[in-house]
């Protein structure tokens, strides 16, 4: 049997966005009872919703191309397919504090109290519970993340990705800017605003599908991600 665990947000018109990206709007385009021909109806029937969103929105994965602005070209749409399609282990930071840094010394300790090991081409999903604590309230921008050090040394394994539960990677004003270089100049990604990582934690490697939209020169993309444990 297939167990598969649904990590991504609700895309919805007034939910929480990064600083100044694109705020979410949503309406009806076509419903039913236009096509239906009947006029001045007492209630619209959504057919199809006009979306307008910024390709960061909700659970999302970032582009080379977003790194930095030498990595101009290395578009959503030019990354392989096989970035997004990996194995995945879940790391337990839960106990980290608002704005703290993670350290590759307790990426590493962490791996060994989970009995799991960091592999090539992996997805490190870091659960920190700041998602069911903090979403959409005053300390949701505030969350942990990862040191510049902890960036290199992910890339440095090879890894495929990170995803973690805030809406940056690192930490904004300490560290969040530079992993983001790390992440272009070693050639890997990362994804943020993930959820239900709580339900990963103790339960060993898993499938991580994490597939972008193929956006012409997209700098990222939301993102359906799921964990899929086989029994």
């Amino acid at each position: 049997m297939t167990e598969i665990i649904d990590l991504s947000q609700e895309i919805y018109e007034g939910m929480p966005v990064f600083k100044d990206l694109p705020q979410v709007k949503m309406e009806i385009h076509n419903s039913h009872e236009e096509w239906d021909g009947i006029k001045n109806p007492k209630t619209r029937t959504p057919a199809v919703h006009k979306l307008e969103l910024g390709e960061h929105t909700g659970t999302h994965v970032d582009a080379i191309n977003h790194m930095a602005k030498e990595y101009e070209g290395q578009s959503i749409d030019t990354m392989p397919l096989s970035m997004f399609y990996t194995e995945g282990i879940c790391l337990d930071f839960s106990h980290k504090k608002l704005r703290e840094l993670i350290e590759p010394i307790e990426i590493e300790n962490a791996c060994k109290k989970q009995n799991l090991d960091i592999k090539q081409g992996d997805t490190v999903l870091i659960y920190t519970d700041h998602y069911r604590k903090h979403f959409n309230g005053i300390d949701w921008g505030n969350g942990p993340g990862v040191s510049i050090e902890t960036a290199r040394w992910l890339g440095e394994k090879k890894i495929a990705a990170f995803g973690v539960e805030t809406m940056s990677p690192g930490v904004p004003k300490i560290s969040n800017k530079e992993v983001h270089h790390i992440c272009g100049e070693l050639g890997f990604t990362h994804y943020e605003n993930m959820i239900n990582l709580d339900l990963l934690i103790g339960r060993g490697r898993f499938r991580f599908i994490g597939l972008p939209l193929k956006i012409r020169g997209g700098t990222g993309s939301p993102v359906r991600a799921v964990a899929i444990f086989e029994k």
